[in-house]
């Protein structure tokens, strides 16, 4: 499948700002058998005096930018052609809960894939009891591993609603949760925070959803801005798959990989400094167009 991405991302300050320093992860990454990018390019207006463009240490595409001279607004755009490559769901051979911890345990890597970097806390999501016990009575005896997650994904999608004016981006799991209530971030951290508790290491991918839905299929929730969703590792033999619970589906072709990490804080579009007072205005567009 080939898609051409077009994303917009505006700030408008109330007062100029005279300096600036930001992180931007907005390209998608190529992933091998998964998806790769054909090309794309990341401009911002005005042109920053400095530019650096790395990947972290979970292999993110990730560009740096320096501004010294005052400007009212900055516009980040971004232009990708991508390719994804069908993903096969093959037969669970994930252990039981009770065989997983020897299974994580013989992993030696700590390289970005490794399972025990996604085990933990991680700096927006701590330990949390009432999700910890919500997690529990999901989990029915001699489940899989992906079969608590599949459940528990589907669990998260019936209780929770959709509801972009719930929650901001620094609602915590603990107030989404009791809130029952929010958006794609608020999902996926809820259920990454729910099967760490269990002993199963998840993590966040951040990306986009393709705008318009194939015929006779219904538009995906979260496609009108970027969106995330949540990977989690299944043992040695099947390794990392990705479930979207905002849509209680698997990760497909409808789901393009901008990055990985262990929360939102790892995978921000947008971090940084300025100088400046006031407030701002942010305004988002994206574009994910199938071609034929």
């Amino acid at each position: 499948m080939l898609y051409d991405i077009n994303l917009r991302i505006t700030y408008t300050y109330e007062v100029p700002v005279s300096g600036g320093r930001h992180i931007v992860r907005v390209l998608p990454v190529s992933l091998p058998e998964r998806q790769r990018l054909v090309a794309g390019t990341v401009t911002c207006t005005p042109t920053p005096e400095e530019r650096t463009d790395t990947t972290d240490f979970f292999a993110n595409p990730s560009t740096s930018i320096l501004f010294r001279k005052p400007h009212e607004k900055l516009v980040i755009r971004m232009q990708a052609r991508i390719q994804l490559d069908a993903q096969p769901l093959t037969a669970d051979f994930s252990p039981d809960l009770a065989g997983f911890p020897a299974d994580i345990a013989s992993v030696w890597s700590l390289d970005a894939n490794s399972p025990h970097h996604f085990l933990g806390s991680s700096p927006r999501l701590p330990e949390d009891p009432a999700i910890s016990a919500y997690a529990r009575s999901i989990v029915e005896p001699d489940m899989t591993v992906r079969q608590i997650a599949t459940a528990i994904c589907e669990r998260i999608h019936k209780d929770f609603t959709y509801d972009p004016k719930a929650t901001t981006v620094d609602t915590t799991p603990r107030e989404a949760f009791k809130l029952k209530r929010g958006v794609c971030q608020d999902f996926t951290h809820v259920m990454i925070t729910a099967l760490r508790s269990l002993g199963i290491p998840a993590g966040y991918v951040s990306g986009f959803l393709r705008t318009i839905p194939p015929p006779g299929k219904e538009r995906l929730e979260g496609a009108d801005a970027m969106h995330a969703w949540v990977r989690f590792w299944c043992g040695s033999t099947s390794g990392w798959l990705e479930l979207d619970p905002t849509n209680n589906i698997f990760a497909g072709l409808d789901h393009i990989v901008v990055g990985h990490g262990r929360d939102y804080s790892d995978v921000a579009p947008v971090i940084g400094v300025l100088k400046s007072y006031g407030s701002h205005k942010t305004e988002q567009a994206v574009d994910v167009i199938p071609l034929q």
